[in-house]
């Protein structure tokens, strides 16, 4: 199982007789599945059916589907005659000919000299018949296009994992800080307290109450539990098949959130750098994200 990226190309040809069907496929990153097929006026029919296929594939991005058809299509035309018309210009000949006191001589060719006496037409292509070709076509294509999807999105998960393996060492670093700032910080306000309590002997049960209170603002256990609880969750997406793109870029916005609720509990500078970097790893994540189907 592997993630997909949403860019790739891929292009597949059949042939058969005179007949040649080339198809395109080209995929762009996208929020949504955005679909444009472009077909040759005749095969218009077969859009729908396209557009099933090319569905199965790919869950989102922008996809451009190109389908082209090359070859002798001369047993599609066949000339007919006009014979209404043709019986009129004879008619008229002849009595031109009576009227005239002139030889009467008409020959095939010159009948079919006279406008639209002869008629070329197209004859409608049997599509049902043709469509095992044009799939074929298609096909390949999307294979090609496929295969390279999964390809760019086995780098994009490596990236992703070595960037997630740092945050978590960067969480970890954070939370083992903590017990040395709480005592840097109780050992703080005890200086402050005796300062400003002068002579005044301080009460040991105060200074703990306070350390507590202290110790109560500066509790970032949920947030750690979360965030690692999300970082477990986004390791797990990086395994799945389909369409996860939506699923990582949700937990980058809730890795984001807690973050800035750890910085805004912890006001230390040493701490403070940590969650910038953790800021810059996942806004560097979140670009690597948009192009995950």
């Amino acid at each position: 199982m592997a993630i997909k990226s949403m860019t790739g190309f891929g292009r597949g040809e059949t042939q058969i007789g005179g007949m040649a069907w080339g198809a395109e496929v080209r995929c762009v990153n996208n929020r949504y599945l955005d679909l444009k097929i472009k077909l040759p006026r005749t095969y218009t029919p077969l859009e729908e059916r396209i557009r099933r296929k090319v569905g199965v594939t790919c869950q989102r991005g922008r996809i451009e589907l190109f389908l082209s058809v090359s070859g002798d299509s001369s047993d599609l035309q066949e000339v007919k005659v006009h014979l209404a018309l043709a019986s009129g210009y004879r008619n008229a000949l002849q009595t031109l000919a009576e009227q005239f006191a002139l030889p009467f001589d008409i020959s095939p060719q010159l009948l079919a000299s006279f406008p639209e006496v002869l008629q070329r037409e197209q004859k409608e292509e049997d599509l049902e018949g043709l469509w095992p070709m044009v799939e074929k076509a298609i096909d390949e294509a999307l294979v090609q296009c496929d295969s390279m999807r999964l390809q760019e999105g086995d780098v994009l998960a490596a990236d992703l994992r070595s960037r997630l393996d740092f945050f978590s060492t960067t969480i970890d670093t954070i939370e083992k800080s903590i017990p040395a700032l709480l005592e840097q910080r109780r050992v703080v306000l005890n200086e402050r307290m005796e300062k400003l309590l002068g002579s005044f002997q301080l009460d040991p049960a105060r200074l703990l109450q306070e350390v507590a209170i202290m110790a109560d603002k500066t509790d970032v256990t949920e947030e750690i539990v979360r965030l690692r609880c999300h970082i477990k969750q986004f390791s797990l997406f990086l395994t799945e098949e389909g369409g996860v793109g939506r699923k990582l870029d949700f937990l980058i916005q809730e890795f984001l959130r807690e973050v800035n609720t750890l910085a805004s509990k912890i006001n230390d500078a040493t701490v403070a750098h940590l969650t910038v970097d953790l800021k810059s790893e996942l806004e560097k994540m979140r670009e690597q994200v948009q192009n995950i189907e």
